[in-house]
């Protein structure tokens, strides 16, 4: 009995002892939970919820929702973010409230998600919520400006011009004084050559012949070393989406919808199934309306005027397609105005011809199937690059490769994407060595960052420049 008694006070000793530990350490303990929180929230719930906790988006303000569900077992909060339409049947007080303020807008099912998972993306959530985010990141840092590349093109014409004049001037000085020295010495022929004749002499002739095959010879090459890399290109897409309104305004993450991005070699065009998630209740953009929304709805065969996906809709034929969608152009059109007069039937024929336009080509005759986006980023087939290599083990942002995208309405090839831009990417790019478990096999580097000898490790000194790692 007087055991049992000391082995209880003990474990209730032990109990107040972590309890009581200092906050640093009780945060450090947490810490893991909270990366590991950031990542799940960013890839399942970011799209829909507002990333600083407090603003609603699609859906709710995600800060304090554990004190909104303190009078409901822990498990009902999981059940609900797993499958909250479950829970709505069921009955449940807080589900039908929440179903309620918020329907038609479903939210995704999260079936795959463990309670430790659950668990984690609840932490970041209260993590952001307190504001602790910001005390971790620091006073934000200004944007790196980009140099301001010098046009040398005019000077070069400009020099050109000159040198030419010049060998045109000793040309005709050289010819001036072999006549002059014939002359004395009684050689001088009948005729005097004049400049036409200089000019169009074989060696004027051979000098040209040979300047020309050497400017047409770096000009091929150089272009041929160019081919495929178009800075700049900014094609027009069959659906006009804003990455400024999706990644800037509404600031979904690039990787909900890129989630390939992650975990393969390709970041792969998000199917119309993902544009769903959100636009099954976002039915007007705010900026072209209806009109292209519903391209997304007559790609995948969703009726906006049912809220119901079309049945047999790869059968449907265009007539019966088209008086689906004039019918919620029209009602639109009446929604806002009133009534539909010769302005709102333009408005329809117009939205209606855009979205058979944007769906249909000489290839593909039908509207049903998937959009076909215009790639903008091509590499040539020789050259390897896994996304996820530099995003998940590498740890960098879209950003640093395809520029500011949040900013961008129409999205451009930002970088160069030519092997000295890569190369000296690698060169220059810290690894960051520090709890990353890709880099636990490289001791040495990890000895000498201990012993003070070096402070950083580049992607060129884990064999980042090695001809195999880009090519076959």
């Amino acid at each position: 009995m007087i055991y049992k008694q000391l082995i209880s006070r003990l474990l209730l000793l032990l109990a107040v002892a972590f309890c009581t530990l200092p906050l640093s350490a009780q945060d450090d303990a947490g810490a893991a939970n909270v990366e590991e929180g950031k990542t799940l929230f960013r890839n399942n719930c970011a799209t829909c919820h507002n990333k600083n906790m407090k603003d609603k988006l699609t859906g709710p303000a995600l800060g304090g929702v554990q004190d909104r569900w303190a009078d409901y077992p822990k498990e009902d909060l999981h059940s609900w973010i797993r499958n909250s339409q479950a829970l709505i049947q069921s009955g449940h007080p807080r589900a039908t409230q929440l179903w309620d303020e918020w329907k038609p807008v479903v939210m995704n099912n999260f079936l795959n998600l463990t309670d430790q998972e659950i668990e984690n993306i609840l932490a970041y959530v209260q993590f952001v919520y307190e504001g602790k985010d910001q005390v971790a990141q620091g006073p934000a840092e200004a944007a790196p400006v980009e140099p301001v590349k010098p046009n040398n093109t005019p000077l070069f014409i400009a020099l050109f011009v000159i040198l030419a004049i010049l060998a045109v001037v000793l040309a005709r000085i050289i010819a001036n004084l072999n006549y002059m020295l014939q002359v004395r010495e009684g050689n001088a022929p009948a005729h005097r050559k004049t400049l036409v004749e200089i000019l169009t002499s074989k060696g004027v002739i051979a000098f040209l012949i040979f300047a020309l095959v050497v400017l047409g010879g770096y000009k091929t090459v150089n272009n041929a070393i160019m081919l495929g890399r178009q800075q700049g290109y900014a094609p027009e897409q069959p659906v006009k989406f804003s990455h400024k309104t999706h990644a800037g305004l509404q600031q979904i993450d690039c990787q909900y919808c890129h989630d390939g991005a992650r975990r393969s070699k390709h970041s792969v065009i998000p199917a119309a199934n993902t544009c769903m998630n959100c636009h099954a209740a976002v039915k007007k953009g705010s900026q072209y309306g209806t009109a292209e929304i519903s391209k997304i709805y007559a790609s995948i065969g969703w009726n906006p005027n049912t809220d119901k996906y079309i049945e047999n809709y790869d059968q449907m034929s265009e007539a019966d397609i088209e008086q689906i969608f004039r019918k919620w152009f029209e009602d639109s059109y009446k929604a806002d105005k009133g009534s539909l007069d010769s302005k709102g039937e333009r408005q329809v024929a117009t939205q209606w011809e855009g979205l058979k336009t944007s769906l249909t080509n000489d290839k593909k005759r039908k509207i049903q199937g998937p959009i076909e986006w215009l790639r903008i980023h091509n590499l040539p087939d020789h050259v390897y690059f896994n996304h996820s290599q530099h995003v998940t083990v590498g740890k960098l942002e879209c950003q640093t490769c395809h520029g500011p995208v949040e900013a961008m309405e129409v999205v451009q090839q930002y970088s160069p994407l030519s092997m000295g831009w890569c190369i000296n990417c690698h060169r220059q790019t810290e690894v960051q060595f520090k709890d990353n478990d890709y880099y636990k096999a490289y001791q040495r580097y990890h000895d000498e960052i201990a012993k003070g000898v070096r402070d950083k490790v580049t992607v060129e000194e884990i064999g980042g420049l090695e001809c195999q790692k880009c090519h076959y």
